[in-house]
Formats: structure tokens, C-alpha cells, sequence
């Protein structure tokens, strides 16, 4: 049992809805329970637990999907909950959309992401669009309810008022990553704060510049706010998930609004390298197991979304990442897990990458029975499996659930790893830095990926290509590609041609403008004001 997590994430007595707030966001139909279960903001804060309560709430936004485990009481009506889940759907839109991730699924439009053909009345665009909205309207509930005027109003002082202080800056950064979200796949949408009217209204449209300088102004207000680095508690951010959300912000913002920002990219990562004392795990596979808590990962991991087989169960999350990767002849029991969901495997464009690197560690492809090339996308055994993502731990034990059906293992949304690929890229991409600074980081990755220096690589090989696949190689699974192969101009066009892209067996050329989802379709009925993406 992970008690830190347990912790955080078991808050039963606290049900959002209660707090008897109004939407905002109107594309969504969030309608409070009727059982009976809320109770006023005001009665609900007269005990001074439930704003960190309030607090494990938004945390538990980005693993749950509703207020009693894996169905019932889902947080959005009318979606399924394991499709609403918020990992789940930020991951399908970033890896199944490229050469790391193919499903077999027919589960809807599932098989459109790895096609490049969605619509804007895809359904899992749609959930995850709604996700990311009511993220955000949970966030502006809390900021609204921990205002000066309502805490001297409840008689809050003391430590109580000064930990707010820091909660409330939590909750802006949980805010400010759900608009990143936001900004990479769909561009536009609306921006709502706390101090959006609460009445019934529909928001403004927002453009993607408009969205960026908004996160951007926010993540500055922030960190002041925040803990220094390495001292809040695990699961929550410090200043270094602040800096990290900035810096991937500036990495992408030539994608975003047209304008480089490389060198301010090299600001935040410099100060995560000098302020902070995360190190890379010694075992690069244990960042994927079980207890990823505390087998010495937690050590590189910047910010986790905590996930616990017994009280954050979800279809989503590690559960879906571990189920939906096991299939053919893979052993459930090596996993941890009850059986596996036979969907999710990789491309031979993406084995490629590892031609000649037998003993790169993070090279995790199960083969027995399976075929390199994918003749049919419906077939778990065409294509190579990824055995990445594992609910056992590093001694081997069976996570939590002893059921096997849910999972204990954290998903790392940043981690230094990152962090020193990042480096080296706004090096050569001219944000400053060192060259052998930049090598340097590149060869720490690879002596823990080979366990001795015979992977290491010269100054002479150290170019954007080489980043582009090593990225691949460290980050691939943790929903990183899609954004990557967009900043690289080859996610789209025909720089880069991979099996089943625009739906070709062989691969072949996808218009530009799917480097953006499209906005959905009903989101755009519920609010006249938002702007579709050119192309749909």
C-alpha cells in the first residue's frame, strides 16, 4: 500500500459537486448528484481539512473519473468513464496518432488517431476536450473559495491561511497544465478563471496566442507561491513542475504563436538543473513499475500523477496503459494484472530506432509471436508489443489490487530525464548552453540505458535528428511523440512516413492541418463562440 498516496487521493467524503458551483463551460453536462450527498461551500469548509481535501480533489482529476471508482457518479455525464479519463485521453491523442502506438481496437473511431482521419465528431476528441474543461472548472472553484474576502469571512488564520496560500498556487499550476493541454491539441477554446461569472453564460473564444500568454502570465504570478524544489510532498508540485510546464511552453511555442523561444526554454531548464536535487533513477526501468514511489524513480520524477490499485480505480491511467499492451502470447501474471485487453503495440518504424542497440535497456519489444509488420491493424499480433509499462514491482510483487485489475503505477508527467533532452535540443537549436554540457546529458541517459559508457555518442553525432530519435528511445509511451514529431515538422507532410499513417498500409502524406485536433463538433453546438481549426 502506498500510504503518501493513499493519503491524497482517498478523500471519499468529499464530493466536488456538493460545492454546489455552476459550470461555466457549458459544453459539458455536469449535473451534481442526486442522492443526496452535497452540502453547501460554506458548510463544507467549516472544517479547515477540506481545503487540502479540495486540493487532493484537483490532484485526483488528473487519475479519476468519478466519485466512486471505475463507474458510477461519473465527473461528465453521457461519456464513458474509462474514455473520459484524463491520462487515457491525453495519451491516445499523443502516441496512438504517431509511430510509437497503433490500436487494434474497434472500439468507435478509436483506429482514427493512427489513420490521421478524425473528425470534429470524433467522441474520444470530444471526451478528452470535456476533460480538460471540467479540470479546469474544478480548478476555478477552488481559487473562487479561497479568495482573502472568504477566508476572513470563515475566520481562516494562521498556518491554515499560509498553506492556502501555497494550495491556491497548486491549483493555478494544475490549471495552467490542463490550458497547456489545451493549447497542443486543440489550439482554441475558451479561457475561464475564478473570476468568470459563475451565471449561466457562454465563454468567449480564445485564440492559441491568446491561451499561451495566459498560462505563460500565470505560471510567472505563480511561482512565487510555490514551494522550493524537492520540499512539498510527494505527488504535489513545487517550483520545478513550475519551471518544467514553462519550459515545455517556450519549447513549443513556435509551433504555438510563431515566435522562438528557445533561449527563455533554456532559462527554466537551467534553473530546474541548478535549483533542484532530482537525479536519474539508476534503473531506468524501475521508473515504469509499481512502487515507482519509492524504488528510487520518485528520485527523477518532477511531477506524478499518482495512481493506487485499491482508491484511484480507473479503466484509465497505467490501467489502461499496462491491460491494453498485453495480448498474444505475453504472460498477464509477468505484468501484475488479471489478463490482457490485446489493443496497443508499436510500428517497425519505431523498432527502427533501436537497429543495432541490443543492449539498450529501454529497448522493451516482445516479439514471440508477433510480426514486425502490421498487415492487419486489427490483429494484436501484428506488430511488435511495448512491455514498458508493468503493474509489478521492482522485487517482483503483484501490485495492490490482488485482483490484477487495477494499478499502482504513478504515471511520471515530467522527469529529469526530459529535462536533459530538452537541454541539449534548445542548444542546438541556439537557446544557449554548453556543447559538452549538452553531450554530457545526452550520455547519461545513454550510460544508464546500456549500463556502461559503450553507448556513448561523440560531439560529431549530436544534431536535432539524433535528439528527435533519442527522444523516442527515453520518452516513448509517455505521451511526448505527437508534440515532439509537430516541433520536428514531421508529424504531418512527408518527412516522415510510418505504417497505417493517413491510413495506408505503407504510410502516406497527411495535410498540415492535422497538426491540431480539430475542436468538437459539440462543443461547437453548446458554444456558438468557439472558432473551429482550419481543415474541419
Amino acid at each position: 500500500m502506498k500510504r503518501i498516496k493513499t493519503n491524497l487521493l482517498s478523500i471519499a467524503s468529499l464530493l466536488l459537486f456538493g460545492i454546489a458551483f455552476t459550470s461555466c463551460t457549458n459544453e459539458l453536462n455536469t449535473t451534481p448528484p442526486s442522492d443526496g450527498s452535497s452540502q453547501s461551500a460554506d458548510a463544507l469548509f467549516n472544517d479547515p481539512a477540506s481545503y487540502k481535501e479540495f486540493l487532493a480533489k484537483l490532484y485526483a482529476g488528473l487519475a479519476t473519473t468519478g466519485q466512486q471508482g471505475p463507474a458510477g457518479l461519473p465527473d461528465i455525464a453521457g461519456i464513458d468513464e474509462g474514455f473520459s479519463q484524463y491520462i487515457r485521453g491525453y495519451w491516445n491523442a499523443q502516441e496512438l496518432s504517431t509511430d510509437e502506438a497503433i490500436m487494434g481496437w474497434n472500439d468507435g473511431t478509436i483506429k482514427d488517431f493512427h489513420g490521421q482521419v478524425w473528425t470534429s465528431a470524433d467522441g474520444f476528441l470530444y471526451a478528452t476536450f470535456s476533460r480538460l474543461a471540467f479540470q479546469v472548472t474544478n480548478c476555478n472553484e477552488f481559487l473562487r473559495q479561497t479568495t482573502d474576502d472568504k477566508l476572513a469571512s470563515r475566520g481562516v488564520t494562521g498556518s491554515l491561511l499560509a498553506d492556502i496560500k501555497t494550495y491556491r498556487a497548486e491549483a493555478r499550476f494544475l490549471r495552467a497544465l490542463s490550458y497547456w493541454h489545451l493549447i497542443d491539441l486543440f489550439g482554441g477554446g475558451s479561457i475561464e478563471t475564478e473570476a468568470s461569472s459563475t451565471a449561466y453564460h457562454l465563454p468567449a473564444n480564445a485564440t492559441r496566442a491568446e491561451l499561451f500568454a495566459f498560462v505563460e502570465s500565470e505560471l510567472n504570478d505563480m511561482e512565487a507561491d510555490l514551494k522550493v524544489p524537492n520540499s512539498n510532498e510527494q505527488y504535489r508540485v513545487d517550483k520545478a513542475a513550475a519551471w518544467m510546464l514553462k519550459a515545455k511552453l517556450y519549447m513549443n511555442a513556435k509551433v504555438y504563436v510563431g515566435t522562438d523561444r528557445y533561449t527563455d526554454a533554456m532559462t527554466a531548464i537551467n534553473k530546474i538543473l541548478t535549483q533542484s536535487s532530482y537525479a536519474l533513477a539508476p534503473n531506468y526501468k524501475n521508473l515504469f513499475l509499481a512502487d515507482n514511489n519509492s524504488n528510487g524513480a520518485q528520485n527523477e520524477i518532477i511531477f506524478a500523477v499518482a495512481f493506487d490499485g485499491l482508491n484511484t480505480q480507473t479503466y484509465g491511467g497505467t490501467t489502461y496503459l499496462v491491460h491494453a499492451a498485453v495480448g498474444g502470447s505475453m504472460p498477464a501474471s509477468q505484468f501484475g494484472i488479471n489478463g490482457g485487453w490485446g489493443g496497443i503495440r508499436t510500428t517497425s518504424s519505431f523498432v527502427s530506432l533501436f537497429d543495432g542497440m541490443d543492449s539498450d535497456n529501454r529497448k522493451q519489444f516482445y516479439t514471440a509471436g508477433q510480426s514486425l509488420n502490421i498487415n492487419d491493424v486489427g490483429s494484436f499480433t501484428d506488430g511488435y508489443a511495448i512491455s514498458k509499462w508493468k503493474n509489478v514491482t521492482s522485487t517482483g510483487a503483484q501490485g495492490s489490487d490482488g485482483s490484477g485489475n487495477f494499478t499502482d503505477t504513478d504515471f511520471p508527467m515530467f522527469r529529469l530525464a526530459d529535462v536533459y533532452l530538452m537541454y541539449a535540443e534548445c542548444y542546438l537549436r541556439g537557446g544557449g548552453g554548453s556543447a559538452a554540457t549538452a553531450l554530457g546529458y545526452v550520455n547519461a541517459l545513454r550510460d544508464r540505458a546500456y549500463g556502461n559508457t559503450t553507448g556513448e555518442i561523440s560531439s560529431a553525432n549530436l544534431n536535432l535528428d539524433f535528439i528527435l530519435d533519442e527522444r523516442g528511445r527515453e520518452l516513448h509511451w509517455e505521451g511526448h511523440r505527437r508534440t515532439d514529431l509537430i516541433r520536428f515538422g514531421k508529424f504531418t507532410g512527408s518527412a516522415y512516413i510510418w505504417p497505417w499513417k493517413g491510413n495506408v498500409s505503407t504510410g502516406a502524406p497527411t495535410p498540415s492541418f492535422r497538426n491540431i485536433y480539430p475542436i468538437p463538433a459539440k462543443a461547437m453546438a453548446a458554444n456558438q463562440n468557439l472558432i473551429q481549426n482550419p481543415g474541419y
